[in-house]
């Protein structure tokens, strides 16, 4: 499932956002207050979906380009205002099955776009994910950042650092 994140300098639109998310059984990895805090999740993140309001996401998009999807719900002068083609755009006030729906749609883009892993491979993944929540009692996201972050770091598969963690052969994470 992809991450989702929330933005917006409105602590009101951060929790109305993160409730409905949350009564229709996403979890919100993170939520953010500003744009240098946004930028500060997004590079720990990674990849995923962000959930905008109250931020302009022009030059957050291009410079996150490829790696999340993004979905800007404003006002008409706001929705305008972005000129970002890889921005997704919900007028304000909109339904609450709408923001739903959107984000639906952004989880199915975001799978369309990840690597698959098959069989195996998933199997490995997933038993290295539930070793390191269970050593280091941390959430499946984390343990995912945490792999994703070392096998890039070290310019390795992360099913062949899956399979050195199963073995004993890594404590590093």
């Amino acid at each position: 499932m992809a991450r989702i994140v929330i933005a917006s300098p409105s602590e009101a639109s951060r929790t109305q956002l993160s409730r409905l998310l949350a009564s229709s059984g996403h979890s919100v990895f993170r939520i953010c207050a500003s744009e240098g805090e946004l930028r500060r999740t997004l590079t720990e993140c990674e990849d995923g979906i962000v959930l905008i309001s109250g931020i302009q996401p022009d030059d957050i998009a291009a410079d996150f380009e490829g790696h999340f999807q993004f979905l800007l719900i404003g006002r008409p002068e706001t929705l305008n205002a972005c000129e970002s083609p890889q921005v997704f755009k919900l007028n304000y006030p909109c339904s609450g099955n709408a923001v739903l729906g959107a984000v639906e749609m952004l989880s199915q883009l975001h799978y369309m776009r990840m690597p698959h892993r098959r069989g195996r491979d998933r199997a490995l993944v997933e038993d290295a994910k539930r070793l390191l929540m269970t050593q280091y009692r941390i959430d499946e996201p984390e343990a995912h950042r945490r792999m994703q972050q070392y096998a890039m770091r070290h310019g390795i598969k992360m099913t062949d650092y899956a399979v050195q963690l199963l073995q004993g052969g890594s404590n590093d994470v």
